[in-house]
């Protein structure tokens, strides 16, 4: 077998997978096989890249194990297993083509993370469509920014530096974006890079009464309320009036931040309003997310089954079920009786507490409450291995590379090990 190629100490345009911005132009030390952020790195992406741990092996309830025999152990329980779930999926491309293929033989469920904040999205989609941009579009044109609700700031730290507050464009320099959010605004003690924002403090649970509100007034509607969300009807207006002249608008919202009952219809509402500003006007809605390789998980498992998260292949065909194929719902009821728990982008994201027989494929370092049957420490995409991670706009898959050596298998190599198990067992 040729050798590894030698990775020089310093690797320049580095793609970071810790966020769903996946900023390229990350510069990584690897000296010693030490990572240190040298260049446009985040708090994220800091704590993510120097905190990476490279050691451990597998376990089996607890035991050092080799890869071999605990995949041989995995296999075992899958096979006795009448509906094993594949949760978590936090993972690049390869891992979560690999995951599916796993579903599909033994007539498991697939189901992400962060699936329940996800789904506000689709089921906004699915029901009534919207028009949505991409970060190169707001990069370029947009001259109006509206974030709603939720905190882009903790989540997606340099969204501004790259989106915004940039003057440069591929139309010249001197490009302005005036930004308000509506909401809390930012997190106590940060400031946007060049960028002083307007806050409209209003209850972002009561965000759908405002965008009502607003919708009427772009619509010349009588309006006999006084105000909406705990703002008086003069700061609508002005905001009204600041939509209608935006050559390029842009509304962004955070579905995982929307935690209140029925938040879909608050992203409905929303989208909705950028459907009636586009009668007359130029405006595109942004949908974030992407962490934990929730994006990448979608997309892939839209190619392969034509169905995103929450979906089952226990009757032989791919079934979709927000409701019935959820993770919390499938351990509750104790409908599923293996899980199988996929996280190698952060250690923190353990499997859910659970009486039944567990599998984590999972990064090194992570800590559980309840030891689970197998343990397999797997690389870190981006780090340890190569790979893609599709981008929170869905546009692009951007490379991952490999910046140290690593005996760790990535999570496609161990589901094929597991895989490859199944055909002995």
């Amino acid at each position: 077998m040729p050798a590894s190629p030698k990775i020089p100490d310093a690797v320049s345009n580095v793609a970071c997978p810790f966020c769903g911005l996946v900023c390229d132009d990350l510069v990584v030390g690897t000296e010693g096989g030490r990572l240190t952020v040298q260049a446009n790195g985040c708090a994220i992406a800091i704590a993510a890249f120097e905190g990476a741990d490279g050691g451990a092996g597998p376990r089996i309830s607890g035991v050092a194990a080799s890869l071999a025999d605990a995949a041989a152990t995995a296999a075992r329980l899958l096979l006795l297993s009448r509906l094993p779930l594949i949760g978590g999926l936090a993972t690049d491309v390869e891992g979560a083509r690999a995951a599916g293929r796993l579903a599909d033989r033994l007539g498991g469920v697939l189901d992400h993370m962060n699936s329940a904040a996800f789904l506000r999205n689709v089921m906004v989609l699915q029901d009534s469509g919207w028009i949505a941009t991409t970060l190169s579009e707001v990069r370029n044109r947009a001259d109006l920014l509206i974030v709603a609700g939720g905190d882009v700031v903790s989540r997606f730290p340099r969204f501004f530096e790259r989106c915004v507050a940039n003057r440069e464009t591929l139309f010249g320099d001197g490009r302005t974006c005036d930004v308000i959010f509506l909401g809390p605004g930012l997190p106590a003690g940060t400031t946007l890079p060049g960028i002083t924002p307007t806050v409209i403090p209003c209850d972002v649970t009561r965000l759908a009464e405002a965008l009502g509100l607003l919708r009427a007034l772009l619509a010349g509607r009588p309006v006999q309320a006084e105000g909406a969300a705990g703002i008086p009807l003069a700061t609508w207006k002005s905001l009204a009036e600041r939509m209608k002249v935006a050559r390029y608008g842009v509304m962004a919202w955070v579905a995982g931040d929307f935690q209140f009952p029925h938040a879909e219809l608050t992203i409905q509402s929303l989208c909705e309003l950028v459907k009636d500003l586009n009668g007359e006007h130029r405006f595109s809605g942004l949908p974030l997310g992407g962490s934990d390789g929730d994006m990448t998980a979608d997309t892939v498992h839209l190619w392969q089954t034509g169905f995103g998260s929450r979906t089952s292949f226990g009757r032989g065909i791919p079934e979709n079920d927000a409701y019935h194929h959820s993770t919390a719902r499938l351990l509750a009821r104790g409908e599923a009786d293996v899980l199988l728990w996929i996280s190698s982008l952060n250690e923190t994201r353990t499997p859910p507490s659970t009486g039944i027989p567990t599998i984590v494929l999972g990064r090194a370092g992570m800590v559980f409450e309840r030891e689970p049957e197998v343990f397999i420490p797997v690389g870190i995409p981006g780090i340890d291995h190569a790979g893609h991670l599709f981008r929170t706009d869905r546009v692009v898959a951007l490379p991952l590379q490999r910046l140290r050596p690593s005996t760790l298998p990535s999570v496609a190599d161990a589901v094929a090990a597991i895989d490859a198990a199944l055909g002995e067992a």
